[in-house]
């Protein structure tokens, strides 16, 4: 099935009604040339308004990981399929987790159109519980210290959300050993 049909789909999804009744599309990138996916959670309230994915601070941190600019980003090269297409809303704590429905049903027939991905970025829980099922560590913090045990299909990373910050500080080890492997494996990939 084309990306342009499963759009459609997800438009009709009387789920996603009140999104197409706003006027609001399915939020992603896709393109059958990319050779690096990303799989995020879900667009927070000021994508949903730009309509771009990861056009916030969120994608200023993960551009700057992956040692790209944002027209590399932005091109045909990434492919960015999110764990909800649309966002879900606030909660108590933060964002509404996404709706599992959305990678239940149609992350399969979009993943089938992208046959040349070489390396799919998993980030945050929501994405690694979902793609490495039975494979993940005992908590986020495990499953990304052992990021090489994943590669070369997946590489799992921390949500690069300001608010974690915390996690951020706290294990300081990601951004001083992780993150330039990232970079080194973006560049090789993006040639």
């Amino acid at each position: 099935m084309s990306i342009s049909k499963i759009v459609e789909e997800l438009k009709a999804d009387e789920r996603n009604a009140e999104y197409t009744r706003r006027g609001i599309p399915p939020i992603f990138q896709l393109n059958k040339d990319a050779k690096i996916l990303i799989i995020g959670q879900a667009p927070g309230r000021k994508v949903e308004e730009s309509k771009i994915p990861f056009d916030d601070k969120s994608g200023e941190k993960l551009i700057s990981w992956m040692g790209i600019d944002r027209k590399t980003f932005y091109s045909d090269k990434i492919a960015i399929l999110p764990m909800d297409f649309y966002y879900p809303g606030k909660g108590k704590t933060g964002d509404l987790p996404p709706r599992k429905f959305i990678a239940e049903e149609y992350h399969h027939e979009i993943l089938d159109e992208l046959t040349d991905i070489e390396m799919t970025l998993l980030i945050g829980k929501y994405s690694m519980d979902y793609y490495l099922k039975g494979e993940m560590k005992r908590n986020l913090t495990e499953t990304v210290r052992s990021y090489e045990e994943y590669l070369p299909k997946y590489f799992p990373i921390v949500h690069p959300s300001p608010l974690n910050f915390r996690w951020q500080a706290k294990n300081s080890w990601f951004t001083e050993e992780v993150v330039p492997v990232l970079a080194e494996r973006v560049a090789k990939i993006l040639g």
